[in-house]
C-alpha cells in the first residue's frame, strides 16, 4: 500500500525527468495521493516525437526490492507499480458514404394546416452498415428536415464509434496492467 504509492510516486518522476531530457512535454492529467504521499493512482499525458515508439515497452507491472522509509526494522519489502502507455487518440469527423444511406419520405402529420397533411416533408434517414434510423419531421421543408436528420445521424454513429473505441482502450490497458501481481514483472528496481 504505502510503499507502492510512493515507489508509484518515483515512477513519475523518473519519467518526467526522461521527458525533460528528451526535450517532451510532461503534463498531470489526474492524481490520487496516498496516505503517506506518493500515488495511489495518476494519469500522465506525454507529447514530443517519437514518445509512443520509446515508451510502449515500459507497459507492465514494476517491482521494487528495497526497505522503505515507512519499515521501521530495517527489513526489505517487495512492492509493484503498475504502468500503462496509451497513445492519445485523436478525434475523427464521421463521414456518411451516401451509397449507405437509405432515405424514406412520408407526410409529417400533426398540426400544421393543409401543408402537413399534402406535401411529404418527414425524412427518415436509414443507416445501412449500422442499422441506425433518425426520423425528422419538425422542419416545414423536406431539405431542413434531411439536413436535420442527417446532422443527428452523424452524431449517433460518432458515439457509435467512440463507444466502441472507448471499449478497445478499455480492454488495452486493462490488458496492460493486468493483476498488479508480482509475478507479471517487467523490471525489477533493487536498493541496496
Amino acid at each position: 500500500g504505502d510503499e507502492a504509492s510512493l515507489f508509484a510516486q518515483n515512477l513519475a518522476e523518473m519519467y518526467e525527468r526522461y521527458a525533460e531530457k528528451k526535450d517532451w512535454q510532461f503534463k498531470s492529467i489526474s492524481e490520487s495521493k496516498g496516505t503517506v504521499g506518493g500515488y495511489k493512482e495518476a494519469v500522465f499525458e506525454i507529447k514530443g516525437v517519437g514518445v509512443y515508439k520509446e515508451l510502449r515497452y515500459e507497459t507492465g507491472v514494476h517491482r521494487v526490492q528495497r526497505i522503505p522509509v515507512t519499515e521501521k526494522q530495517g527489513r526489505i519489502h517487495t512492492s509493484t507499480a503498475s504502468v500503462a502507455i496509451l497513445p492519445i487518440r485523436k478525434k475523427t469527423k464521421v463521414e456518411l458514404n451516401p451509397a449507405d444511406l437509405e432515405f424514406e419520405y412520408s407526410r409529417s402529420g400533426g398540426a400544421g394546416g393543409q401543408n402537413v397533411n399534402k406535401v411529404e416533408t418527414a425524412v427518415r434517414v436509414i443507416h445501412g452498415p449500422t442499422g441506425l434510423d433518425v426520423r425528422s419531421t419538425a422542419e416545414r421543408s423536406q431539405l431542413k428536415n434531411k439536413e436535420r436528420a442527417l446532422a443527428i445521424l452523424e452524431a449517433k454513429v460518432g458515439a457509435l464509434k467512440e463507444e466502441k473505441e472507448a471499449k478497445k482502450l478499455s480492454s488495452e490497458r486493462k490488458g496492460q496492467i493486468g493483476t498488479g501481481d508480482r509475478s507479471e514483472k517487467i523490471r525489477t528496481y533493487n536498493f541496496p
